[in-house]
């Protein structure tokens, strides 16, 4: 005898789906600490921020990209390189290979590792961990793709979170997960 899953509407009623659509399943709270700016593009000249937090990088940086394609933002990720800073990165393998503009072959030419996310439909992430281990980390995030539209055509956001470390290890260790599932950089 094959069973039959009930309704979506008869579940509602009942009241048992409910209680599913209020828990967050994997939300973590964190204690807000540290300093937060704000940026928003066309106006706010959030390429030039994000370059001095390159800058300020000593140890590492921890890249998800979904389209990466800035000259700038690959140039200062290049220098960070060659001062020492260990990078890596993770990026959407549907726009790295279709965006004729992305410099990841330029960077994996470099020497930074990158892996390409391949178990979602969009690895739609636009994030930088700086020095995440660190007492004093850097997390920058929003919708802001490393692109020159990111910056002169789009309505983008960016926030750049400085001084809280379980904030940076939250994203570092959802980096690592996203690592655990990428593949290896390929020209192809």
């Amino acid at each position: 005898m094959r069973r039959q899953r009930a309704p979506l509407t008869l579940l509602l009623a009942l009241g048992l789906l409910f209680p599913l659509l209020l828990t967050p399943v994997w939300a973590t709270t964190l204690t807000a600490q540290g300093s937060v700016e704000v940026l928003f593009t066309p106006w706010d000249d959030a390429e030039g921020a994000l370059l001095r937090v390159i800058r300020e990088a000593r140890r590492s940086i921890h890249v998800q990209a979904y389209v990466f394609s800035s000259r700038n933002i690959g140039w200062a990720l290049g220098e960070a390189k060659k001062r020492g800073v260990k990078i890596e990165m993770l990026a959407d393998r549907e726009q790295a290979t279709k965006n004729q503009r992305s410099l990841l072959h330029t960077l994996h030419d470099s020497g930074i590792p990158i892996w390409y996310e391949v178990r979602y439909a969009a690895a739609h992430n636009k994030v930088m961990i700086i020095d995440g281990e660190d007492p004093d980390p850097i997390v920058v995030t929003g919708s802001y793709n490393f692109s020159f539209s990111a910056q002169a055509r789009n309505a983008e956001n960016m926030l750049i979170l400085r001084g809280n470390a379980p904030l940076a290890r939250a994203y570092l260790d959802n980096w690592k997960r996203h690592r655990q599932d990428a593949e290896p950089y390929s020209a192809k």
